[in-house]
């Protein structure tokens, strides 16, 4: 992108890499606001559409452009996220967020399989974290917009107003109200090397066949969900209690295709297991774990949903 004006035709808009520069920082807003990977790219790229559709004298007149990108990329997102909440009383079965690759498995889905730039990676922490999104899930649009801008991206209410349309009053209330929900669903931590060591023996008895030691490993009230968009073959609704889970587990082993291997992955930064079948990411499962037992299970197997997990 250049400007055409002036003795210095052709040079490189001064202000363009400052302006490219914003958009981790709003493929991150986007991403935990709407689930969606691919929505958050479609929100950004609408964010700098807009940007360049206006005027140089209008663009000039912006004071602070990252503060201008930040502001109109939540506004889009509130609005999918109020429409989204239409569309997903059609969506076939469960709707899970799109899951996230660990970093060294980014690539972009375009031909050749090119490296994803690192400025389009959304930062792996807890607020990324799946079972930290499915809470997101059941907020207001309003709450989620509050919550994130106001906790996680430590914005002013004075400037999460401005984007819901609220006072900033009524903002801190939201983002009180969503610190609620999150309170209230979310379990005590639990450290991250014993996460891993949970869902490693959940994979081993799992390929073992190994009801036991599955339901050992579930808590008595754990549920799982699977995500299939009616685009793949998965449970329609939740599946509860241990016993249940652990034997449908032993189920799913049985039918596994010859070439399908599980692997432990990434999952939003937290461990997780992975389906592959001849190098292609077919299903994703995370899981939140309280102390040493597996609360719940997140299966997601909308092939839309993987596009950044193929490896083939």
């Amino acid at each position: 992108m250049t400007t055409r004006h002036g003795p210095g035709r052709g040079r490189p808009d001064p202000g363009l890499d400052a302006i490219t520069g914003e958009r981790r920082q709003l493929m991150n807003i986007a991403y935990r606001l709407l689930g969606s990977l691919a929505e958050a790219e479609d929100a950004v790229q609408e964010t700098y559409a807009r940007w360049f559709a206006m005027s140089p004298q209008q663009r000039e007149a912006v004071e602070v452009p990252g503060a201008w990108l930040t502001t109109v990329t939540s506004r889009i997102c509130l609005n999918l996220l109020s429409s989204a909440r239409a569309r997903r009383e059609t969506y076939v079965g469960e709707w899970i967020p799109e899951p996230l690759p660990e970093r060294t498995e980014w690539i972009t889905g375009r031909p050749g399989g090119a490296a994803v730039d690192p400025a389009d990676r959304v930062t792996l922490d807890e607020s990324v974290n799946l079972a930290f999104l499915v809470v997101l899930e059941a907020m207001t649009p309003a709450e989620r917009v509050a919550f994130i801008l106001h906790d996680v991206f430590c914005h002013t209410f004075t400037e999460v107003a401005e984007i819901v349309g609220r006072t900033p009053a009524a903002c801190r209330q939201l983002a009180s109200s969503a610190r609620r929900r999150i309170r209230d669903s979310r379990p005590s931590a639990t450290p991250a090397a014993q996460r891993a060591g949970v869902v490693r023996d959940f994979k081993q008895a799992w390929e073992a066949k190994d009801i036991e030691a599955l339901i050992g490993l579930l808590d008595p009230e754990a549920v799982a969900v699977g995500d299939g968009g009616g685009l793949a073959t998965t449970f329609l609704h939740p599946i509860e209690g241990a016993e249940q889970i652990a034997h449908a587990w032993v189920e799913i082993a049985g039918r596994k295709p010859g070439n399908m291997t599980f692997l432990e992955r990434t999952v939003n930064g937290q461990p997780g297991l992975v389906a592959e079948q001849d190098g292609v990411t077919v299903t994703v499962f995370a899981f939140d774990v309280a102390g040493d037992r597996i609360t719940h299970i997140w299966v997601v197997r909308n092939p839309e949903k993987l596009r950044h997990w193929t490896t083939a």
